[in-house]
């Protein structure tokens, strides 16, 4: 999410965000020493909850359309209607203990609930406002028991905050887009941050003393207005920091929302958050679960690109976890206690393009030596696996479920890995292999031409580029994976490639699509139409012809994006570049 501003002049800008970068930099650990657990941690828990779990998606009668905790904007609820709904947020069947011990049995290492989301609710006994878990059915602090026992679990304990959007007190915020929907809700920006936002984040430090502070949707967040925030955090140096605070404060993680990067963001610690169905606040018609498998698919893809996983809950207006939540959780730890060391204190695998069998991770030892972790989502037929250009082998391999042991053989392409006769799991299986010293892996990160120097890129060549509501989704394995879900416009599909001479190419695909869709065909300036007609019910394919494309020598890159008039998405496996004359 973009924070927004008026227009100022670019010294007094760039000075202000100098000044906030100052104050960023004052910091007293190293930060090697404060971004460790967290680097190690790899998989949180993420709970919303707060007034809105109680219209769970409905008002007057009527479901209201958007995610669960937007209810109040999306359905313009004046405020002293959704004020009325704190009476009925009861917690009564909330139990702090089972929450962390839920948390713990996931494998995960540290939990972040919202202290306050854009509502303007606080689940603590604020002292400069009424509008609080105090004056609710709950009548008492919701955060301080959690947070016991959360560190009473060995887990690490942080906090949400939405300083920069505020649906109730007076002036707070843009509201997302548009303007207020209630006179009640008018007032100054500047008064509300100096008189809500930032005296609570004092109150919730103090309080709580978390470990993370989770900011959001950081709308006219300009550098003047981040500054005392930024001050305030450099006298808790301890906190980690998300980068969604507003302009100029980079904090400590990225923060992709809802989608995985492609490639992850070399260099920079990320976290993913993600919702198990399509909300974060409680909505009681909302079934569309994502599966175990697919949820344990994510852990493994992220681990892999060297980031942690923030999965969400969204307790009812009661306190109850739904159950399908709990089930899938319970899953997940089941895998994660045989699996664990795969995901935690690993980093992102070392081969720069994706394997069409799986993903992988790593540690290195203390001896000099390194462990690759391969994570199977797809069990071979053959049992083999490659390691495309590796050149060593590795000293011992084994199945991290069962024990048994695999071997591994040299062969031109890299190293060649025999598995057992079955997967030890049905979701994901993965075994270990140590390695004496450093590895060598010189597979390029592009694509190579075939004989007739056409360049073939399967689905898990494709970079996604999807908003914080959502993206593209990759789904299978292998030379039958295909992207899905284009449920938004907005959103695109990139190829990268190292063109080994200037020149034109016909682009081919292979795609699945129910009606008709007019995409464009993108490189940099140049944006050429594309009309595919319909393929068939569901995912009927059928190779069609995009277009033609002129292409520099060397490393560039080309997109498909969506032509917006009554998109309804498309499904692509393949892509092909032939030479053209």
């Amino acid at each position: 999410m973009k924070a927004t501003s008026l227009p100022r002049p670019a010294a007094c800008l760039a000075a202000l965000a100098l000044s906030v970068s100052s104050v960023l930099a004052a910091e007293t650990p190293p930060a090697a020493d404060r971004l460790q657990w967290f680097k190690e941690a790899r998989f949180g828990m993420f709970i919303h909850w707060g007034v809105y779990a109680v219209p769970a998606g409905e008002w007057q009668g009527k479901p209201i359309g958007g995610i669960g905790e937007w209810i109040m904007k999306n359905g313009k609820i004046p405020v002293a209607d959704y004020k009325g709904f704190a009476k009925d947020f009861t917690a009564a069947k909330y139990d702090s203990a089972a929450w962390a011990k839920l948390a713990k049995k996931a494998g995960m290492k540290y939990v972040v609930i919202t202290s306050k989301h854009h509502d303007g609710f606080a689940l603590f006994d604020s002292k400069v406002t009424d509008w609080d878990v105090m004056n609710s059915g709950a009548k008492r602090d919701l955060l301080a028991p959690l947070a016991s026992a959360v560190r009473g679990e060995g887990l690490k304990f942080g906090l949400y905050y939405s300083q920069a959007q505020d649906w109730t007190h007076p002036g707070g915020g843009r509201y997302g887009t548009g303007e207020p929907w209630d006179p009640a809700q008018a007032g100054d920006y500047d008064h509300y941050l100096k008189s809500i936002a930032l005296p609570q984040v004092e109150e919730i430090i103090t309080a709580y003393q978390p470990a993370i502070l989770w900011w959001d949707t950081p709308v006219r967040m300009t550098p003047e207005r981040v500054k005392p925030f930024a001050e305030l955090m450099v006298r808790h140096p301890e906190i980690l920091n998300n980068n969604r605070l507003g302009e100029g404060f980079a904090g400590d993680t990225m923060t992709p929302e809802q989608h995985i990067p492609p490639r992850g963001y070399p260099g920079k610690m990320f976290e993913v958050c993600m919702t198990m169905n399509d909300t974060w606040g409680f909505k009681k018609n909302d079934h569309n679960w994502k599966s175990t498998r697919q949820i344990i698919h994510n852990l493994s893809d992220i681990s892999s690109k060297g980031g942690n996983f923030l999965l969400n809950v969204g307790p009812t207006a009661e306190g109850v976890i739904p159950p399908e939540s709990v089930e899938r959780l319970e899953a997940v730890g089941r895998w994660m206690d045989v699996n664990g060391e795969a995901i935690y204190a690993t980093r992102a695998g070392p081969f720069p393009r994706r394997l069409q069998w799986g993903r992988v991770t790593q540690k290195p030892a203390a001896d000099g030596g390194v462990t690759l972790f391969l994570h199977v989502w797809e069990w071979p037929a053959d049992g083999k696996l490659l390691l495309p250009t590796l050149k060593e082998l590795p000293v011992t391999g084994k199945m991290l479920k069962s024990g048994a042991a695999v071997t591994a053989t040299a062969s031109p392409e890299g190293v060649v890995v025999q598995l057992p006769e079955s997967a030890t799991d049905a979701d994901v299986s993965v075994l270990r292999l140590d390695f004496s010293g450093p590895l060598t892996i010189t597979q390029q990160a592009f694509i190579t031409p075939a004989a007739d120097r056409s360049l073939t890129f399967g689905a898990a060549d494709a970079d996604v580029h999807g908003d914080v509501g959502g993206n593209i989704q990759l789904r299978g394995s292998g030379p039958d994976a295909y992207l899905t879900d284009w449920k938004k416009p907005g959103w695109r599909i990139e190829y990268t490639l190292n063109a080994p001479q200037a020149g034109k190419w016909k682009v081919e695909a292979e795609v699945a699509t129910p009606d008709p869709a007019k995409l464009t065909l993108d490189v940099k300036k140049v944006s050429v139409p594309v009309e595919i007609q319909a393929t068939g019910p569901g995912l009927t394919w059928k190779k069609v012809e995009l277009g033609t494309l002129d292409l520099p020598a060397g490393e560039t890159s080309f997109e498909l994006k969506a032509v917006k008039d009554n998109w309804q998405g498309v499904s692509i496996r393949q892509v092909r570049l032939v030479p053209s004359p």
